[in-house]
């Protein structure tokens, strides 16, 4: 016999995510689970006086959004501590932005901030950047991160303290930018941005309370777009920390599936099978560390994806030039054992076809050995060859597709300037890999790439594949397009199921945690073009109200 329900919802149309009964008039709640789904009579079964009533209103109810692919703890570390950059700013204004941020600083504390769009990191990297930025300082280390998260610019002052000379080796899985005689000028690629963090994050003050902070600061943002779930995609041991901390505390405001660094990821610290033994004792009831990550490669921006035809040429490399993988492919099999054989996912971050084929062939083989059981994601498959589009399907494989830029912007722009013409006619091939059979779960990847994350532009865009903004015209890869329904399954249900929770949240049923929210608008019946002006009204998680529109930050 159920216990009389603390909440019954009613009075908007109902998008319950469950095939089994997609819509509904009304759900109950009680203890922080739904307890009854379906008519008004049927629900009101299980309420009593007591039973508080919600009229959600003339918009629409929808499970709490489920974001596959985000990092938690540096985009509220970034917001809550840092220099904001718009990703639109020129050079001259990131410098005039570090000059009036390092008036307010002490002489030894660090200017850092971001987001650097591609466009203006590769503008920087020669003598005459390097001390611009060291003019901007005004004598403090500095350090910007870019658009991806993975590439960093430091400052004369920055470079010193980490101890980076002209006789410096390159790093594991990184490089300095460097000028003619061979002196760095300030510009880290990929594993060269670790020092830096490892420098900045030696000179904070109480970095566990900090760190706490920062994803309390990151998931109030989620939960103000809806979201109630996602899957912290390159976790350090000090971040699983924090939020297991905050979960203990009855303070956290949403699932957090962990995916443990297979390698030191933009933040130092343990790595590898040393952080993957230490998932059960940091385990807990919202905070799930069931993945392991793999970084295959970078990005195309910076020539640091691996392609399977050549880059353009360029005077940075010999032609043909097609990138690298960070992984042979003994390592990444090595990989996905260490996790099989602890019982945890994988995730492969692996952007152009070079690398997501090294992926599906390293999948190939774990399945043949280990069968169907272990759950392997994909992430940020921008570039499919059309032959691996099938086996995506065939070896189980979940597209994690990251982040919601599938239109005309100019990250795309300075993706096509390194690439062959046909790469951008496929770009995210979201289409074909649906009526594949693929399973798609979409994430932000916030901070990387977005200011904020946003699940209804990434909604209406995989519907559209157009910008919103009249500023960036026309379509991309439109054949590639998917429906609404496809789109809000990937933001619910799918990418649920791809994290585990799929008996926990992505629907409204019973049994399932009461994750839901209430906007402004029926989806169903918005114009495709107005789905990103959705705002949420109120968003709940375990049964307790998170967010409400107008209501202070917490």
């Amino acid at each position: 016999m159920v216990e009389q329900a603390e909440l019954l919802v009613r009075g908007a149309p109902i998008c319950t995510m469950d095939p089994g009964r997609p819509w509904a008039e009304a759900f109950a709640v009680h203890d922080g689970l739904i307890v009854a789904v379906g008519d008004e009579s049927e629900v009101a079964q299980v309420c009593g006086p007591a039973t508080q009533v919600l009229d959600a209103g003339e918009g629409m109810v929808l499970p709490g959004l489920v974001d596959v692919h985000s990092h938690l703890g540096f985009a509220g570390r970034q917001i809550a501590w840092e220099l904001p950059l718009a990703p639109s700013l020129a050079l001259a204004e990131v410098l005039a932005a570090v000059r009036e941020r390092a008036t307010l600083l002490e002489p030894d504390e660090w200017v850092v901030g971001g987001i650097l769009s591609s466009a203006v990191l590769a503008a920087v990297g020669d003598e005459a950047s390097l001390a611009a930025l060291d003019q901007a300082s005004l004598g403090r280390p500095v350090m910007l991160r870019d658009e991806t998260m993975h590439n960093r610019w430091v400052n004369s002052r920055a470079l010193a303290i980490m101890g980076v000379t002209a006789t410096s080796a390159e790093p594991d899985g990184g490089a300095y930018r460097r000028d003619r005689g061979g002196n760095p000028v300030g510009v880290l690629l990929e594993g060269a941005s670790t020092l830096a963090e490892a420098a900045v994050r030696a000179s904070t003050p109480d970095t566990e309370a900090r760190d706490r902070h920062s994803v309390r600061t990151a998931l109030s943002i989620m939960n103000s777009q809806g979201i109630t779930a996602t899957m912290d995609a390159a976790t350090m041991g000090h971040w699983l920390d924090a939020c297991t901390q905050l979960d203990q505390a009855g303070e956290l405001t949403g699932w957090v599936v962990a995916c443990m660094a297979a390698r030191e990821f933009v933040d130092p610290g343990v790595a590898g099978v040393e952080l993957f033994d230490t998932a059960p004792e940091r385990r807990s009831r919202h905070v799930r560390p069931d993945f392991v990550k793999g970084v295959l490669d970078g990005i195309p921006m910076t020539r640091t994806s691996m392609f399977l035809r050549p880059y353009l040429p360029a005077s940075t490399h010999s032609c043909p030039y097609h990138g690298n993988s960070f992984y042979t492919d003994e390592q990444l099999l090595d990989l996905l054992e260490q996790a099989v054989t602890r019982r945890l996912g994988a995730k492969l971050h692996a952007t152009a076809d070079g690398t997501v084929r090294q992926a599906l062939d390293a999948i190939a083989v774990i399945r043949k050995r280990h069968g169907n059981g272990p759950v392997f994601h994909i992430a940020h498959p921008e570039f499919i060859h059309p032959d691996d589009v099938a086996r995506f399907a065939e070896l189980g494989v979940i597209a994690d597709a990251s982040p919601g830029l599938w239109f005309p912007n100019p990250m795309n722009t300075a993706i096509a300037a390194q690439i062959e013409p046909h790469y951008m006619e496929r770009i995210w091939p979201l289409g074909e890999l649906h009526r594949a059979g693929v399973p798609i779960a979409a994430g932000c990847d916030w901070p990387a790439a977005v200011v904020h994350p946003d699940p209804w532009l990434s909604i209406q865009t995989m519907i559209t594949r157009r910008n919103p903004d009249p500023a960036f015209p026309g379509e991309l890869a439109a054949d590639q397009a998917l429906d609404l329904p496809t789109a809000l399954r990937a933001h619910t249900v799918q990418s649920a199921r791809a994290m585990g929770l799929a008996n926990e949240t992505g629907m409204l049923r019973p049994g399932l945690s009461a994750d839901f929210i209430a906007v402004d608008r029926n989806l169903f019946q918005t114009p495709v073009d107005q789905i990103h002006r959705t705002r949420v009204l109120r968003t709940w998680f375990a049964g307790s109200l998170v967010y409400e529109a107008g209501s202070p930050s917490p």
